[in-house]
């Protein structure tokens, strides 16, 4: 299970959400039995999108982050419903490229650098609202902060990080977003450039034992941060029969009857949690014909 934390700081120029997401990105792994790069890649948007959908207002809503960049491992997305709770899927889950020049994962390189970052808002109205930006470098935390820069035109800093062991397995996984509010004065500003400026990174910090709640005092050093709220948080795909149903519906008659023509039955697998769902012939034959059940 994943904590998010929200914080402000004692004037309420500054809000801060941060998160442990370990083991949501744990599972992804498991999940989608990705190769490191690819682990880091689909953890941090993971991770993005979890403190994002904290960040919704009503129960019923939800983000979808898409990272389409154009390098090997295709599109990269993450939905979040509004209590931090996230799914993901990725193109192509095995990607092996060598380090880049700092020693680290090149998720850049592994997502690509020529596409954009796509934030869908889905607030219950009739149209979602869809947010695109070019992508930066492809390092998903510089793509969200432009994001909001440019969308939403709120100074943001976004931090995000995933530490993978050898054997493939995830060993720590985090993240925070800072955001100023109207009126922050210029020495606020400054102070929090100076804090970020010293902060080793998310992974180092919660590798070496930090909490969240240290991690926000760390960040907000000299803004006296008092937290908001608490939000435990995990790796929840929503997929059911009736949704897959719904799915093959959506395809239409003719295509349902060329399944049908086949004679064989129909396996359709969860892009998100790999859970596979199988209709027989009566069944597909129903789904056309719902008025013969």
């Amino acid at each position: 299970m994943g904590r998010v934390l929200r914080a402000i700081s004692e004037n309420g120029g500054v809000v801060m959400t941060a998160i442990d997401s370990t083991d949501i990105v744990a599972r992804a792994e498991q999940i989608h039995e990705s190769s490191a790069v690819v682990t880091a890649a689909l953890g941090r948007l993971l991770t993005a999108a979890s403190i994002m959908g904290c960040g919704l207002k009503g129960k019923e809503q939800s983000v979808t982050l898409r990272l389409s960049g154009g390098g090997p491992a295709g599109n990269v997305i993450a939905v979040s419903d509004a209590w931090g709770n996230v799914r993901g899927t990725v193109s192509r889950p095995v990607v092996e490229l060598p380090l880049n020049p700092y020693g680290k994962l090149d998720v850049g390189g592994a997502v690509g650098r020529e596409g954009t970052l796509t934030v869908i808002r889905d607030t219950g109205m009739k149209d979602p609202y869809v947010g695109s930006v070019p992508l930066v470098s492809g390092e998903v935390a510089e793509d969200v902060t432009a994001y909001y820069a440019a969308s939403e035109q709120i100074p943001t800093v976004c931090a995000l990080g995933v530490l993978v062991n050898p054997d493939l397995t995830v060993r720590a996984a985090g993240g925070f977003l800072v955001q100023l509010l109207p009126g922050a004065l210029e020495e606020e500003i400054e102070q929090l450039e100076g804090n970020l400026k010293e902060l080793p990174s998310v992974t180092q910090m919660l590798e070496g034992g930090m909490s969240l709640e240290q991690i926000i005092e760390r960040v907000l050093d000299g803004f006296a941060p008092n937290i908001l709220d608490e939000f435990p948080v995990e790796y929840r795909c929503n997929c059911s029969r009736q949704r897959v149903e719904k799915a093959l519906l959506s395809l239409g008659n003719e295509e349902l009857q060329e399944m049908i023509d086949e004679g064989e039955p129909v396996e359709v697998c969860c892009h998100f949690c790999e859970k596979k769902y199988n209709f027989t012939q009566e069944e597909l034959k129903n789904l056309k014909n719902p008025i013969d059940r």
